[in-house]
């Protein structure tokens, strides 16, 4: 969402575009009495009284309505804010969709929340940010299965055992895949055998991985043998499914 780039990969052709845009308070200074209730009421900060003058700041705000209902004098409405927009269009037979948060903006979930709702196809892929912070939950809360892309370094298996403790606490089925498998250490490995962790997939360290990447290539198009390995990752996520 902040720094989308499937389209570098998928190329895609794009039809349409459309603006996301959250609610964020406007406020009406000759009916406002400087109470300071919608100040109380934000946990975000994005609206605050100072000497009995009302301050907003739309960055801040994350679209609850809160302010707009405890102001006793009415004094408070709700005006569209854009923070990004949404494209679409076609990479081949796929169906492409993806969001774009204006410079500036730090509220992706919204976006994310659309792309989610609006997703029509049969089978839907979504490249998720990475970490465990609300656009990530947003990302996978809906999601039948998931997969967690780590690295076999101290900082990988560190953001592997947080994302675990998410999926497991959204009930999500979930398997690991191996990224640069032959450039670390055993210790992700062995962990994912003590918390009985399927690696479904496990993909070395090359430079030539790296240069197709570089060039905006799918390995899986451009390097002898990903292919198979791709669809082997397509069958043990179909089968983990469906089991």
């Amino acid at each position: 969402m902040e720094e989308p780039n499937a389209h570098i990969f998928l190329k895609p052709r794009l039809e349409s575009s459309r603006a996301v845009a959250i609610p964020v308070p406007e406020v009406n200074a000759s009916r406002c009495t400087g109470c300071g209730e919608c100040g109380k009421m934000c946990q975000y900060g994005a609206i605050v009284v100072v000497k009995e003058t009302v301050l907003t700041f739309p960055a801040l705000c994350n679209g609850c309505g809160g302010c707009t209902l405890v102001c006793p004098e009415k004094a408070i409405t709700e005006v569209a804010h854009e923070i990004g927009v949404i494209e679409e269009g076609r990479a081949g037979r796929l169906r492409f969709t993806h969001g774009v948060l204006k410079v500036g903006e730090a509220r992706a979930t919204p976006i994310i929340r659309e792309l989610v709702g609006s997703a029509a196809c049969l089978t839907v892929v979504m490249d998720a940010p990475p970490g465990t912070s609300c656009p990530v939950i947003e990302s996978v809360r809906t999601a039948d299965f998931v997969l967690l892309v780590t690295e076999p370094t101290p900082f990988g298996l560190n953001d592997l055992a947080l994302a675990v403790g998410m999926v497991r606490e959204l009930k999500k089925p979930f398997a690991v895949v191996l990224n640069r498998a032959d450039a670390g250490d055993e210790r992700v490995l062995d962990y994912c055998a003590e918390e009985r962790i399927a690696v479904a997939l496990q993909i070395p360290d090359s430079r030539e991985t790296a240069e197709a990447y570089s060039r905006g290539e799918l390995a899986a198009q451009t390097i002898p043998g990903y292919r198979d390995q791709m669809a082997l990752l397509y069958e043990h996520v179909a089968q983990e499914m469906y089991a």
